[in-house]
This record gives C-alpha cells, sequence and structure tokens, in this order.
C-alpha cells in the first residue's frame, strides 16, 4: 500500500477552507479518533438505528441500506431496521459499490479490541455480513465517501485531506478542504463537488484545486447520480436539485430535523435521512413522505 502526497492547490479566486476543520456541526456530531470506539453502546440490547453516516440502495434487493453509529442497517419502510449481523461499528463513511458489494470506514466497536481505532478502507461483497480490511488500516478515517470509475474517493477526518485510489490500496492525497459531503461527475472522474461553509465548490483536476460556485446555495449532504440530475439538501432539510451539474439550482420540497445522509435512486428517487427520520420522495424532491421513523 503506498501513499502519494500532492501539495493542495487553489484556483485564483477561490477560497482556501481550513485544512483540518470542516462544518462545526458535523464534526460536533460525528467526529472521533481512536478512542471514539468507548462511546458506543455496550452490549445489554439490540442496537438501534441512530446517527445515520451514509445511504445506499443495494441493487441485490433493491433495499435501502444505512451505514450508522451502530452499524449497518437494512431499511425496508414496513419494520424495525435490521442491524446486519449484530456488527455494532461506527461507520464515519459507507458507500454501495454493487450488488451486496459495500465499502466503509469508522471506528470497530466495543468488542472489537483487537481492531484499530481507525479501520481505514473496509469492504463487504455479502451485504454487511461480513467485513475485510482493505487498506489505511489504523491510518485513516473517511466521513465521506465515492465510488465511481472503478476510484475510491474519500475525505480524511485526520487530515482534512482529499484521497483517491484507482485500486483501494494505493492513495493520492489531494487538496486539503474542510466539507460535510462530496458527489463525483457521473461523466468525468475529474470533477469533484463539494459542500462547504463557503457554499459548494467545484474541482475539474480530480481534487486538486476547488473553487466555490458563484451563487451556489449552502449545501449540506449531495447526490449525483446523472448527468442531468444532481440533488442536494441543505442544513435546514431544503431539498434543491440541479440538471444543468450545479451551475443553477432550483429548490423543491423541506424535510424535517438536522440532515445525515442522501441518496437517490432510479430516475425520480431520494432518500434522506435526518436525526428523526429518514423521508422519501418519488418526484425528485417536489414532495417527500416519512418512510422510517427514528
Amino acid at each position: 500500500m503506498t501513499i502519494r502526497t500532492r501539495k493542495a492547490r487553489w484556483g485564483r479566486g477561490a477560497v482556501r477552507l481550513g485544512a483540518v476543520v470542516a462544518f462545526a456541526f458535523v464534526v460536533g456530531a460525528c467526529s472521533g479518533g481512536d478512542g471514539d470506539q468507548q462511546s458506543h453502546d455496550a452490549g445489554g440490547g439490540e442496537a438501534s438505528l441512530a446517527h445515520i453516516h451514509g445511504l445506499g440502495v443495494n441493487p441485490a434487493d433493491d433495499t435501502l441500506y444505512a451505514g450508522s453509529h451502530h452499524g449497518v442497517f437494512r431499511i425496508t419502510g414496513n419494520s424495525a431496521p435490521e442491524q446486519i449481523a449484530g456488527l455494532t461499528r461506527d461507520f464515519m463513511g459507507f458507500t454501495i459499490v454493487g450488488p451486496d458489494h459495500f465499502l466503509g470506514s469508522g471506528h470497530a466497536g466495543p468488542d472489537e479490541q483487537d481492531q484499530p481505532g481507525n479501520l481505514g478502507l473496509i469492504e463487504s461483497t455479502d451485504a454487511g455480513q461480513t467485513w475485510q480490511p482493505v487498506s489505511l488500516s489504523g491510518e485513516v478515517d473517511f466521513h465521506a465517501m465515492q465510488f465511481k470509475h472503478d476510484r475510491v474517493y474519500g475525505w480524511d477526518s485526520q487530515t482534512g485531506q482529499l484521497m483517491v485510489s484507482e485500486d483501494k490500496k494505493s492513495w493520492d492525497r489531494r487538496a486539503e478542504v474542510g466539507l460535510a459531503d462530496i458527489a463525483v461527475s457521473p461523466d468525468d472522474a475529474e470533477e469533484i463537488l463539494a459542500t462547504t461553509r463557503d457554499g459548494v465548490a467545484r474541482s475539474t483536476d480530480g481534487g486538486r484545486e476547488f473553487s466555490v460556485v458563484d451563487d451556489s446555495p449552502m449545501l449540506f449532504f449531495l447526490d449525483w447520480p446523472s448527468s442531468d440530475r444532481l440533488v442536494g439538501v441543505d442544513p435546514e432539510g431544503a431539498v434543491h436539485v440541479s440538471d444543468d451539474g450545479g451551475a443553477t439550482w432550483a429548490q423543491r420540497d423541506t424535510v424535517s430535523g438536522s440532515p445525515q445522509a442522501i441518496t437517490t435512486h432510479g430516475e425520480d428517487e431520494i432518500y434522506i435521512a435526518t436525526d428523526a427520520a429518514i423521508y422519501h420522495s418519488e418526484d425528485n424532491g417536489e414532495t417527500f413522505t416519512v418512510f422510517q421513523q427514528l
């Protein structure tokens, strides 16, 4: 495993963002180091779904999954969320790559004293039943993760750097940027959007340099499923959509609670997790209903 470090560069007119400091409300609620695993509920009952850090629909069963402070959960909306394999790990990063194929990052659970505090990149090919270390074990805690164009993109909460790998083992360190989430263009592996204190920032060189997009809304989480469909949610729960890659935005419905994660499915579906519930839209954000109360 190798790590290649590149000095961050910022475009003319861009705002240099804090290297390690992300959104205060994100870091305050979700940050953690080597000792963070001690904050988990330790035994004595079934873990509940809380502090969701990632959402995705598994193509194998067309069902929503969530990576959370208490492990990975399968969520049908018709019954209580099901914790996968009884594994209570803090999944600070979680993304679905393909059928039953998940990537994650975060911290070991209270019963995993043999695991490092930071799990690095971990991988499951059986829908979260088992996980294997891939790289960066003990070194990195990714809080924002994407897999597109056969590349893994992750934001290292320890250093504030965006990291990119084409083989899941060798990594390039890119720009230092305070962010809450990233979204990668479905058409261009080098185009990345990041949600920052100053609005949405764009990179066109694979995350080596970012510039804040003029007049962009202050978004919290993003998903970019297709060329003409980009979806975001702001800190107040208002949903915004763009059909031109983030050049312009239109506001849609608003969900209740503090947003924690977003994902899209199909041509018009959106799922948004807040601290109150998981919301579902079937009309690209025009209206939302409660999918799962938390």
